[in-house]
């Protein structure tokens, strides 16, 4: 009898061995997120939130910061890791849709590496312009800025945080789909850039709503349109670009992701508990301060739109010339 008992532990305990990610979300082994972006910013916040809301359907989550390389480093780190579920990141627009058409060399393969899980949320970028210059060229719309741009080839400049950035990308297609022409002026970040927009510098830029609102409501910058489908409840006076410019859709956004091969009973454990999280009201207020709208997916769903978000950033880095060696 004693023996069988011994025996019986044994399997027991190498079933736990052999499945580490089932016993890591069953509260053994915590699981560790990388987040490829230092601590404080938007998306190291949400997922924070994230994983105070799921310890108890999946255990600690330790939060891994791994910043560098545009994202590149950390993204590495998790297509890197064992597929067990015990090793999860953050994928977002730059490092699974922009970076693998902007850099040289990449260390990973964004298309085959990576097991989608669920979007996690989008913020919308937003056009805007300095409130004097638009009233000063009489500009009140986004017609009246495409007008105006046709109407006087090359006048206008816009600014971004630098080449390749979500705002230069944003402006040349916008630049492409209106038939217009403005000057891009790359800065080395979004603050100046944002610095330059409202000392009169540039024109116009796309830039985060997040960043932009405080000075969108103090009459600073005038906001001109949305680059979501939608209108963001945020900022539900802006109409989108898409309503000028049919099919225009810019936006920011993150999402987790494991390394390819995790099982799919691991990555169902976690989607589950994830997509709870992000439904919850405490975690949809706190992202409402950070303008960002929760967007919980099913893996198939995340899959098939970091593929479509992929192919759609290799026309558009490739159209703006673009390159990180």
């Amino acid at each position: 009898m004693q023996r069988r008992q011994i025996l019986l532990s044994a399997l027991a305990t190498s079933a736990c061995v052999a499945a580490p990610g089932v016993f890591a979300q069953a509260g053994g082994r915590p699981i560790r997120l990388i987040v490829p972006y230092a601590a404080g910013g938007p998306i190291d916040v949400t997922a924070r939130v994230l994983a105070e809301r799921v310890k108890d359907s999946l255990g600690t989550v330790i939060i891994e910061n791994r910043p560098g390389g545009g994202g590149n480093i950390g993204a590495d780190a998790v297509a890197k890791a064992a597929p067990d579920g015990t090793t999860i990141g953050i994928s977002a627009v730059a490092t699974h849709a922009i970076n693998p058409w902007l850099f040289s060399r990449m260390p990973y393969d964004a298309a085959k590496d990576f097991t989608p899980i669920t979007q996690m949320v989008r913020v919308p970028n937003v056009l805007v312009m300095n409130a004097e210059t638009a009233a000063r060229l009489k500009i009140e719309t986004l017609r009246d800025l495409i007008a105006y741009a046709r109407a006087n080839p090359a006048k206008l400049n816009y600014g971004s945080g630098g080449n390749g950035s979500a705002g230069h990308l944003a402006g040349e297609m916008f630049k492409r789909d209106a038939g217009v022409f403005a000057v891009h002026i790359p800065y080395n970040g979004g603050n100046p850039a944002q610095l330059a927009l409202l000392s009169g510098q540039v024109d116009f830029n796309f830039d985060n709503l997040a960043t932009a609102a405080p000075n969108i409501r103090s009459g600073k910058l005038k906001a001109l349109a949305v680059t979501t489908l939608q209108r963001s409840p945020s900022l539900p006076d802006a109409p989108p670009v898409a309503d000028t410019l049919k099919g225009f859709s810019i936006d920011t956004w993150w999402g987790l992701v494991g390394p390819a091969g995790m099982p799919r009973d691991a990555v169902q454990r976690l989607n589950q508990a994830f997509v709870a999280a992000l439904n919850s009201p405490e975690a949809k207020a706190r992202f409402a301060g950070l303008m960002a709208e929760p967007v919980p997916t099913s893996p198939d769903e995340f899959g098939r739109f970091m593929r479509a978000e992929l192919a759609k950033y290799e026309k558009v880095v490739k159209a703006s010339g673009a390159k990180v060696d």
